[in-house]
């Protein structure tokens, strides 16, 4: 037994003398390599204590060289002095670890993973030695690690700590690698992950509008994947990326998972089931001051576990701005925003933060900026010419108001006023030869007949409403039916005068008023009936018309039925046709005051207005569609009143020696 023993003690003898030949103490120039104070239980520390400061200011036109000043600092001493005071609060507390001491080995990583390497393997050796594997210093038994470094690091040191069961705290690393707790055991941190910080600074792009985002990340695994999930909740929250560059760069287990306990702060500390302290981000404000020094101040903060709307906190009246700046935030966007009234239109080839800002069509608005797309207005609504606002549409009309309607207004009532003129003189001189001869009753039936065709235009004029759209057409139809049938009720008459006072005409005893009455009442009920089937079956009706016009809507009458409302139209013409036809063939007639040329002549004018209306009213749209056929009425109706009867008027009121039973018999002997 004893041979083996000293069998087993040589060899590592020798290993132990080669070692110490191999491994020299770490020199870390002078720097001391590290902080020492026994205990029963030996906690482990590697901070980073000093920082590089560049003394000139940077110029952010070109990338900083090594050949400027630069100063080391003790940016994180107080780190190095809360550790220290902490082991020492907890020693010289009779509650807390009660005949326990606690030591450290504090070591400087000086931000190098060399030395970071070293520290570690000092603190698992037990001495400035490095030897693997071996703990050489048996004073006190080595409780866990607690580093500061950076993520890389850390989890190259925690591979190296879980083979001995080390549980290790770190207080930077933010690594979303390490949140696998199958990995990584014994890592626990107290700080949250990067998943956490990626929502923080998206929350901070989007309160300042910053949507033009370049990305500076070291190039490691940890920092790759968290430029991944950066990069997508940037572009999720319509942010885009201008540029992406990288660089290089046990025992107690149990209770230190279960840890739960409050500061002095009262501040409840524990880890969760990612082995995460729930804590926030600040938002720390660096000011550089005229001496070089830099000032650091609190503006804000991030808490990821509090609920939404209250995790972003930040002040911006105390953050101060570099002087390039002017005190206002910086801009980063590719394209200026897009104001109300333009959407955006991503430029070819660019990322959708790239775009050019285009107005709105016609009809479509945007109230808020930056919008993708325009929104259409209402159908009885139109944009303004801001295009932000829908605003209802103009309504059109041909109203009383207007320069064309009191126009019309204008002419239906003088020649409804002349027609008056006229029917007075007739009645007046009644029984005069002229008056007389020509079948008085039924001049004073076509007179009245077509003051009303003057004045049922009135109805065309103003607001359509349900009730002057039905009697629009019917009443222009009604009227006009009667004014035509007097007419061919008139010629018919002539014709059949003519032939009856030949020798045996059977004529003879459908002569009188009878036959006139008969024509016209035949004929007005026949178009009173096409009326009345009419409005039966599809009568008139408001519409409002929204597509002849660009932004307006135009209230007309739609006719129900077209074929109705040509049907009427072709009742009339059919009318006027055949008084026509009859007056052309009768024109020469031996009558004193054969009237049938004036007829002919009046329904030429009637005829031709009329067939020009037609192609007329079918170009026209809108308002202008009505003043056509108020036209159409007025015009036919003045030429079958100035054709008819004004030559009448002239005789009696100018020529009355030819309006005389004397100058009858004389033109007769002729």
């Amino acid at each position: 037994m004893a041979a083996t023993l000293v069998l087993i003690l040589i060899p590592c003898y020798i290993l132990w003398k080669i070692t110490e030949g191999q491994y020299t103490p770490m020199k870390y120039g002078h720097v001391k390599p590290g902080y020492h104070m026994d205990g029963d239980f030996m906690i482990g520390g590697i901070v980073t204590i000093s920082n590089l400061m560049i003394s000139e200011p940077l110029s952010y036109t070109a990338f900083p060289t090594w050949n400027q000043d630069c100063i080391y600092y003790a940016e994180n001493y107080f780190d190095y002095l809360a550790f220290v005071s902490a082991v020492e609060e907890i020693n010289n507390s009779s509650e807390l670890l009660s005949n326990i001491t606690l030591g450290f080995h504090l070591y400087e990583s000086y931000r190098n993973s060399f030395f970071a390497f070293g520290a570690a393997m000092s603190i698992i050796t037990g001495m400035d030695i490095w030897v693997p594997n071996y703990r050489c210093k048996t004073s006190g038994t080595l409780a866990a690690i607690i580093e500061g470094l950076q993520s890389e690091e850390s989890r190259q040191m925690s591979n190296m700590f879980r083979m001995y069961h080390y549980p290790q705290i770190s207080f930077i690393s933010q690594s979303l690698l390490m949140s696998d707790t199958f990995k990584f055991p014994f890592f626990y941190r107290t700080v949250p992950s990067e998943l956490h910080l990626c929502a923080g600074i998206v929350s901070l792009l989007k309160h300042f509008h910053w949507t033009w985002i370049g990305i500076i990340a070291p190039d490691d695994e940890s920092s790759l994947r968290m430029l991944q999930i950066l990069r997508e909740e940037i572009e999720q929250n319509g942010g885009c990326t201008a540029f992406i560059e990288t660089f290089s760069g046990s025992n107690l287990h149990h209770y230190l998972k279960n840890i739960h306990f409050k500061n002095n702060l009262d501040e409840e500390i524990f880890f969760n089931e990612n082995r995460e302290l729930n804590t926030d981000y600040n938002i720390i404000n660096v000011a550089c001051l005229p001496n070089g020094e830099q000032h650091r101040e609190i503006v804000g903060s991030y808490n990821p576990y509090v609920s939404q709307g209250q995790d972003f906190i930040i002040n911006e009246k105390a953050i101060v701005w570099d002087s390039t700046f002017s005190q206002t935030p910086p801009q980063a966007k590719c394209s200026e925003s897009c104001p109300p009234g333009f959407m955006k239109l991503t430029r070819k080839g660019k990322p959708i933060c790239c775009f050019d800002c285009i107005p709105c069509p016609q009809g479509e608005i945007s109230n808020q900026s930056d919008m993708d797309n325009c929104m259409k207005c209402q159908e009885d609504h139109w944009s303004n010419h801001k295009r932000d606002t829908c605003i209802p549409k103009l309504i059109i009309f041909l109203s009383y108001e207007e320069a064309l309607g009191m126009a019309l207004t204008t002419s239906s009532i003088f020649f409804s006023f002349i027609n008056a003129i006229i029917l007075g003189i007739l009645i007046h001189y009644r029984d005069t030869p002229i008056v007389r001869a020509n079948n008085r009753d039924i001049s004073y039936i076509l007179l009245i007949s077509l003051m009303i065709c003057f004045l049922c235009s009135l109805i065309f004029i103003g607001r359509p409403e349900p009730v002057t759209c039905i009697l629009r057409q019917t009443t222009f139809g009604m009227i006009f039916s009667i004014s035509l049938s007097s007419i061919l009720a008139k010629t018919i008459t002539v014709v059949m005068a003519f032939h009856a006072t030949k020798p045996g005409s059977k004529l003879r005893k459908w002569m009188g008023s009878r036959i006139s009455y008969t024509i016209i009442l035949s004929c007005s009920l026949f178009q009173f009936t096409l009326c009345l089937i009419w409005l039966f079956t599809a009568p008139p009706f408001p519409y409002h018309n929204m597509q002849s016009e660009t932004g307006a809507i135009v209230i007309e009458c739609n006719e129900g039925s077209m074929i109705a409302f040509y049907c009427v139209l072709g009742f009339l013409g059919f009318l006027a046709g055949i008084s026509f036809i009859t007056a052309f063939l009768s024109r020469n007639l031996p009558d004193s005051f054969n009237e049938a040329k004036y007829i002919t002549f009046s329904m030429l004018v009637f005829c031709i207005v009329w067939i020009t209306f037609i192609p007329t009213y079918l170009s026209t749209r809108g308002k202008y569609m009505v003043a056509v056929e108020i036209f159409a009425i007025q015009a036919s109706s003045a030429g079958l009143l100035g054709c008819i009867f004004m030559p009448k008027c002239c005789i009696i009121l100018l020529r009355p020696d030819m309006n005389s039973r004397k100058y009858l018999t004389k033109k007769e002997l002729k």
